[in-house]
C-alpha cells in the first residue's frame, strides 16, 4: 500500500533529479551587480515617471522597450505585475519563474515567465540582487496590523485599481514580484529582512520580450520591519533597450530560459 511518506519521497526523488538535469545544463554564471550610478543613453529614454510613495503607475511595454526601477530618493519596495497585452489572460508567473529557474534569487541575467512558459522580462542591469518572489505584496489587514494612523494604501487594492483601470478585473490579477525586498530564507524555513541589501541609488533593469501592460506599486513590503509608514517616491524610466546579441546573457543563462525564448519565437518575438 502506497502511503502518504511514499508519495513525498517519490516527488522529492523526482524534483533532485529535473533539479539536477536543469542545473547540469546551466554553465554560465551570473556576473556580479551591476554597478550603481550606471548611466542610460539619453536618446534612447522615452519616458521618466516618478512614483509617489503608496501609489501605483501602469504602462504599455513594448517588446524590446525596458523599464528601469531606481531608488533615487531613498529606499522602497516595488511591486510588479505583467500581462501580455495581446492576450491578458497570460500573466507575470513568479511561481514558475522560481521553479523553473530552480531558484528565486532574481538578479542580473536571470528571467521571469508567464504562465504560459515564456519570458516576459529580462534583467538586463541589477545593482541590488534583492528582489522578493515569495512572499508578495501588502494589504489591508497586513498594514492595519502593523503601522498605526491608517488606513493605509496598500500593493493588493492599488493593483486591484489598477487592473479595472486596465479593463481587467481582480481575478485577472497574479501575484506580484517585490524588487528592493531584502528578503532570505533562514535554516529554519522562517522569512528574514536585511535591510542592508538594498541602499539609495539602487536600480534594475527590465527588458519587455513579450508586448506587456505592466502595473507597479509602491507600498512597503509586508516584512519591512520599519515601524512607520513612509515609502520613498521611485523613478521610472521607459527606455529602448539595447539589442539583444547572440549570446545575450539572459536568452542563454540556463536550458529554461533558451526554451522560453523559443516559445517566445512560436508567436512572433
Amino acid at each position: 500500500m502506497t502511503t502518504t511518506e511514499d508519495i513525498i519521497a517519490e516527488n522529492r526523488r523526482r524534483y533532485e533529479e529535473l533539479k539536477a538535469q536543469g542545473q547540469g545544463h546551466a554553465p554560465r554564471a551570473l556576473p556580479p551587480p551591476s554597478s550603481v550610478g550606471l548611466k542610460l543613453d539619453e536618446d534612447a529614454v522615452l519616458h521618466t515617471e516618478t512614483i509617489p510613495g503608496g501609489w501605483y503607475w501602469t504602462t504599455e511595454l513594448n517588446a524590446g522597450e525596458a523599464l528601469r526601477l531606481s531608488l533615487d530618493h531613498g529606499p522602497s519596495s516595488v511591486a510588479m505585475v505583467a500581462w501580455n497585452a495581446a492576450e491578458t489572460s497570460e500573466r507575470l508567473n513568479y511561481a514558475d519563474t522560481v521553479k523553473v529557474q530552480w531558484t528565486s534569487n532574481l538578479r542580473k541575467g536571470r528571467v521571469l515567465f508567464s504562465d504560459m512558459g515564456r519570458v516576459m522580462l529580462s534583467l538586463i542591469e541589477d545593482s541590488c540582487g534583492a528582489h522578493d518572489a515569495l512572499v508578495g505584496g501588502s494589504n489591508a489587514a497586513s498594514n492595519a496590523a502593523r503601522y498605526s494612523g491608517g488606513p493605509h494604501r496598500n500593493t493588493r487594492d492599488n493593483l486591484i485599481l489598477a487592473a479595472l483601470k486596465s479593463g481587467l478585473d481582480r481575478r485577472d490579477i497574479p501575484a506580484c514580484i517585490s524588487f528592493f525586498a531584502p528578503v532570505s530564507v533562514g535554516a529554519e524555513g522562517r522569512f528574514t529582512w536585511n535591510e542592508a541589501g538594498r541602499r539609495t541609488g539602487d536600480f534594475v533593469d527590465l527588458r519587455a520580450e513579450l508586448d506587456l501592460v505592466v502595473t507597479l506599486s509602491n507600498c512597503p513590503h509586508p516584512l519591512d520591519p520599519n515601524p512607520d509608514y513612509a515609502p520613498n517616491p521611485v523613478t521610472v524610466t521607459r527606455f529602448k533597450a539595447p539589442p539583444a546579441t547572440r549570446d545575450d546573457l539572459c536568452r542563454t543563462a540556463t536550458i529554461e530560459a533558451v526554451r522560453g525564448f523559443t516559445n517566445n519565437a512560436a508567436i512572433g518575438f
